[in-house]
């Protein structure tokens, strides 16, 4: 897809949460063919547990709501340079997030878990050698910017995400530390799988949008390597809508 553009990161290292599906899976081969080392978590015991080949990655286990897990996965990297808080989910477990556990569950998943691994992380991105700086990447969406009746706790928690990433952006720059956030539109996904087999759901969010086409992982796997990247090491803070134009829109 970038027969134009090369991103060499050879020599650096990576963490991509919930980099065995979808986007993250997307990102995460970004990053490798761009020459750098990548860690990915899942959920499920091992790498051999997917149907996709994946082992060109260091596989860790990982759930969310275990706070215990992402001080091990952050512990187990000699070093870092990049850590993509990719991993999440609405309606855990397929409940209703208008229950108040519910609701806080999904905030645990989709907000806490993302500063947890950010300040679990944060000592080694601060050591980076990397020119402009070690970056976070947080995964947005278009809840972070709308409202959506069926997920309270996952729209609430990716709107958080985004203050989290300008706090963070103000906090850390002593740190030499770059948060940004992606905020992700209709993409091919194991999340949206469903809902892009019913017309009713999916086609009037592709008439909103003015590229007309629902997105691909890799379209924000390019902007995440930008972001990440010395070329943008004037950035810090910001959320970057990859979202075919969606957001745009009155």
């Amino acid at each position: 897809m970038w027969d134009q553009i090369v991103f060499d990161y050879s020599g650096k290292r990576v963490l991509v949460t919930g980099g065995s599906n979808g986007i993250g899976y997307g990102i995460a081969s970004a990053y490798r063919e761009s020459g750098a080392t990548v860690t990915i978590t899942g959920t499920r015991p091992t790498a051999d547990d997917y149907d996709k080949d994946l082992s060109g990655f260091d596989y860790r286990q990982l759930q969310l709501t275990d706070n215990a897990q992402i001080e091990q996965v952050a512990a187990g990297l000699d070093s870092l340079d990049i850590l993509i808080n990719n991993a999440g989910a609405s309606l855990p477990g397929g409940k209703d997030e208008y229950q108040p556990e519910v609701f806080e569950e999904s905030l645990r998943i989709n907000l806490s878990s993302v500063y947890r691994m950010a300040h679990a992380c944060k000592a080694k991105l601060a050591k980076s050698s990397i020119s402009g700086g070690g970056s976070i990447i947080g995964m947005g969406s278009l809840t972070s910017l709308f409202g959506n009746e069926f997920v309270p706790g996952y729209g609430a928690a990716k709107a958080g995400l985004v203050q989290l990433t300008k706090t963070l952006a103000i906090a850390w720059a002593g740190d030499n530390i770059r948060p940004n956030a992606i905020i992700a539109g209709l993409i091919e996904s194991n999340m949206t799988a469903a809902m892009l087999t019913i017309d009713e759901m999916s086609a009037p969010m592709i008439a909103r949008t003015p590229l007309g086409r629902v997105g691909q992982p890799a379209d924000i796997a390019g902007a995440v390597l930008f972001l990440s990247s010395p070329a943008a090491s004037f950035i810090t803070g910001q959320a970057l809508a990859v979202d075919g134009g969606y957001s745009i829109r009155g």
